[in-house]
Parts: structure tokens; sequence; C-alpha cells
């Protein structure tokens, strides 16, 4: 039975994965910064102790790990983007890397592979060839605060590679899940009956399913061809207004307003944040479909025919 060893297991995605990784049969073990303070133990996972700031990790969960999955990071809309915040952001993804390297180099271990997290936040706005073929993962980095991040955070898990590790990271779309994340925030104001359209509406969004999302993470420990950057997006991404409507007929059918929330109005409420709201970015999946990796969920409207029940 391999042991596939995660970062971040406690939040939206990792417990999902989990799940799905249990499911299949790994043993998984989750790191978390005190093991004996979780409160909702999985069956048939174990956990163990790390802490970035100290750079300390459990020697015996890297001594055992087949695989590692490294999801950790400060939530990106958690917080309006202050200068510390943007610290905090940076911090909780270079820093972590930077113990799983330590770890991989001082401790003697098997790890075969290593997914990482990134995003889509990679890219810049979209431009006429963007929007014609997607940003594909030859693309450089974008200069805005994301674009940089999403660098800092590659970069730093990179040295893996010379440790023998095969390394993929994949930059991951908006992530849509019955659990929570941004499509709680989209469902929030149809509470209301308003469907909110921000801005114009027309910025492209490049989402995922959460469980294609995983099964991906699945896929790049389970095909050892995949290696470098992928993009984890599903194949039809969607304006802005397009999965609003679309979401706001699957949950109040035609008993909804359409509004449109003024730009302006949004750059006073998210501040900095704003820019990546309002900003549009057609993302290519071509790449990982040519590893043979088929979606269950490629169009919107099947995402929301699951998740919306």
């Amino acid at each position: 039975m391999a042991t596939a060893l995660i970062t971040g297991g406690t939040g939206l995605v990792g417990m999902r994965l989990t799940k799905l990784l249990t499911e299949k049969g790994y043993a998984v073990t989750i790191l978390t910064r005190d093991a004996s303070e979780v409160k909702q133990k999985l069956t048939g996972v174990s956990y163990a102790n790390w802490d970035i700031h100290k750079q300390t990790i459990d020697q015996d969960a890297i001594a055992k790990a087949d695989h590692i999955i490294h999801l950790a990071g400060a939530g990106v809309a958690d917080k309006r983007w202050s200068d510390k915040r943007k610290q905090e952001i940076v911090n909780s993804r270079t820093q972590s890397s930077a113990l799983i390297v330590k770890a991989l180099k001082e401790i003697p271990n098997n790890v075969k592979t290593v997914v990482s997290a990134s995003a889509i936040g990679w890219y810049g706005a979209d431009t006429p060839v963007s929007k014609q073929n997607g940003f594909t993962e030859d693309a450089n980095a974008d200069t805005a605060f994301l674009g940089q991040t999403c660098r800092l955070w590659e970069e730093s898990i990179q040295p893996v590679e010379q440790l023998g590790k095969r390394l993929v990271k994949l930059r991951t779309g908006i992530v849509l899940s019955a659990d929570g994340g941004a499509l709680a925030k989209f469902k929030k104001p149809l509470k209301g009956f308003v469907a909110a359209i921000l801005g114009d509406g027309k910025q492209v969004i490049s989402w995922i399913h959460i469980d294609d999302l995983c099964r991906i993470y699945i896929a790049a420990i389970e095909n050892e061809t995949m290696s470098g950057a992928y993009n984890a997006v599903a194949p039809k991404p969607v304006t802005n207004k397009e999965l609003t409507l679309s979401l706001a007929r699957k949950m109040r059918d035609i008993f909804f307003i359409p509004i449109h929330i003024p730009s302006f109005a949004l750059k006073i409420a998210l501040g900095e944040m704003s820019i990546e709201v309002l900003k549009s970015a057609t993302v290519s999946s071509q790449k990982i479909q040519s590893t043979g990796f088929a979606f269950s969920y490629p169009t919107i409207e099947e995402a929301l025919a699951e998740l919306i029940k």
C-alpha cells in the first residue's frame, strides 16, 4: 500500500483528496501544526506534526511516504490584501516548500513523487492569443502580485527535482465545490434571489470541479510520465455572467434578478484583490488532456448539476 503525505490536508481540497485516496487504497498521512488537537480525525488517516516557522517536521512521516502532495498555503481570498497579508500569502507557500526540500535532503526516504499546488494566478489578463487558444504552461509569470506569488511558489519547490524526485506542479483554476470555497460566495447573493454579476461580467473564469481536480492529483502520482507544470482547469471556461446565470437558473429557476456590481464598488470593497476578480484569464487544459486524463465535468452545466442538489 503506497503512502501519500499531504500538507494542507485539512483544507477544502485536502479533505476531498484524502477521501478519494483512501477509497483507492492509499494510506494517507496529513501534516498539521498539532496532531494532538485535530478534532475530526478521519478513519484510516494518520496525522503528523510540522511547523514551517521553526522548520521542523515529523521524520517518520517523511521516511514512510511514497508521495508528497503539497497543498499548504494561506487562503488568497480570505482577507483583504494588506502588505502584511500579502507577505503571509507568499511566506506560507515558500517557507513550507523550503521545509519539504530540507526534509527530503536530510531524512532518509523513498519519496518518488512531489505534487505541488500552484494557481492560474500565474497568468496575466487575457491577450488576443489567449482568448483564442488559452494560456499554456510555457507562458511567463505575470508581473502582478499573484503572478509573482505563483512564480516564487513554484521556484521554492523546484529543488526537489535535484534530489531525484519527480515534480508535478498543478496550476489550479477556480475550484467549485458543494462544501464551500468560491461557489459558496457565488451562491450567497442568490439566497436573496439576486444574481450578482461582477463588473460587466465578460471576464473569463477558468474553473474546475473539485473531484476533477483531485483526480488530477491522483493522476500526477500514478502517471510516471507526468512532470513539470500543468493547468488544472476544465476544458470549457465561462464568463462571470455565464457562471452566475447558470448557477441562478439551477438554484432559483426563473425567480432571480440579475444585478451588475459596478467595478468601482468592487475596487472599494476588495482593494487590490479586485484586479483578480475582474481579470479575464482563459487558460488551456490541453496539456493535461494530452496525458489521457478525461474530465468528469467538462462543462459548467455538468458541474453545477452535480454540485447543486
